[in-house]
């Protein structure tokens, strides 16, 4: 059986997806490497409104400073959220495998697995399996 790293880098071994899989899942799609636009880090409450005038550059610095974003891609203004050292979303709560933000969360999480790697397909990982 694959582990559950394969199965993050091989969407071709992903599963179609169906709401009720996230029940039973241990929260794989928050492994996934999550971009994010400066609409996101407003909503994340990370960034505020009037920093949109800034220059992109400097708030990713601050941004990396601060264990937010990991990596920040001018070109095309998007930002890297940071993941915790075991891989998982650094708003991935630990012990119940929920997004602590879920309300806030960006538009990348929002719109998985509609958009992503391997549209409508999801990395499914069964909780008892990890």
């Amino acid at each position: 059986m694959a582990t559950q790293m394969t199965l993050l880098e091989e969407p071709g071994t992903w599963i179609k997806y169906t709401p009720k899989l996230c029940n039973d899942c241990n929260a794989s799609c928050c492994k996934l490497a999550v971009e994010v636009r400066a609409k996101d880090l407003i909503r994340m409450n990370v960034m505020d409104e009037f920093e949109l005038g800034e220059n992109p550059k400097q708030i990713a610095k601050r941004l990396k400073k601060q264990g937010i974003i990991d990596h920040f891609y001018p070109k095309k203004e998007l930002y890297t959220l940071s993941r915790m050292a075991n891989g998982d979303c650094l708003y991935l709560d630990r012990t119940s495998r929920r997004c602590t933000i879920y309300e806030q969360r960006p538009d990348t999480c929002r719109n998985h697995p509609r958009v992503g790697p391997r549209s409508g397909f999801c990395a499914f990982a069964r909780k008892t399996d990890c």
